[in-house]
């Protein structure tokens, strides 16, 4: 990222409050003062007075224990007011539908919100049997598959760090409660590239989920399937993974250059 201008004007601290969102928006995971600053190339007491002013608006938060900002929830508002709006919102939801088609079950789009998933789309199955949930809907990160998916894409001290302390919440009697327990399925997922959940959150109910990078590398969101427990596991879901990929290609394309200049 190239070192903004220096000048204490209106425009100068705007693109320097802009450019701190940019770079929190593709982070894995919450930020330090010093890695602000460094990514940033301003003095650090000038980017501390800009995440303070980002803090204060809510588009930044500070987590209280570490000290390190994460997104605040005026700028996740923000963010899906303007998918609401904006015609990345037919894509999107058309790409959950063919994957919906393919696999039979119900897919939805999850991003990360501070320590929850965000269920930023969902499109449901025909089947009179399947779990219900809302756009909108938050879940836990330690037991879900999108949020699990996410835990893997950060350093084992920044995955800890954003689940809080232990133990954490048990919802069924399969629910994973301990970092060192999590850890093995990580690295499960580290190798596959498929997030897991096995009847952890609700139960008689699985899912898998796939990343959707951005241009960096960074996930964006997740694509997943959820179905009853009683109609498949985990093993058998895994034949949904290229129908859950090409969703997430599909959406992925949106983000990159190319596909932003053809809407433009």
């Amino acid at each position: 990222m190239p070192k903004l201008a220096e000048s204490g004007t209106t425009e100068s601290i705007a693109l320097r409050a802009f450019a701190a969102l940019e770079h929190i928006a593709v982070a894995p995971g919450p930020l330090s003062l010093d890695e602000f600053t460094s990514a940033l190339r301003l003095p650090k007491p000038t980017v501390y007075r800009i995440l303070t002013l980002l803090k204060d608006a809510g588009l930044l938060r500070r987590e209280p224990a570490t000290k390190r900002y994460t997104i605040g929830p005026r700028l996740t508002a923000f963010a899906v007011d303007l998918w609401r709006s904006d015609t990345l919102r037919a894509q999107w939801h058309r790409a959950l539908e063919e994957a919906v088609a393919d696999t039979g079950e119900s897919c939805n789009l999850t991003l990360l919100e501070g320590s929850k998933v965000l269920y930023l789309d969902r499109v449901e199955t025909r089947q009179p049997l399947r779990l219900h949930l809302e756009a909108g809907t938050r879940v836990p990160l330690h037991c879900t598959a999108s949020g699990k998916l996410f835990l893997a894409d950060m350093t084992p001290v920044d995955a800890r760090r954003l689940l809080g302390e232990e133990p954490y919440e048990r919802f069924t009697n399969k629910t994973i409660t301990s970092f060192e327990l999590l850890q093995t399925d990580l690295k499960k997922i580290r190798k596959t590239g498929i997030g897991t959940h096995d009847c952890e959150l609700f139960d008689d109910s699985v899912a898998i989920a796939v990343p959707v990078r951005g241009s960096g590398g960074a996930i964006f969101a997740a694509v997943a399937v959820h179905a009853p427990a009683s109609r498949e596991s985990i093993k058998s879901s895994l034949r949904f993974v290229d129908a859950l990929m090409r969703a997430a290609a599909t959406i992925a394309a949106t983000l990159s250059p190319v596909a932003k200049g053809r809407r433009t």
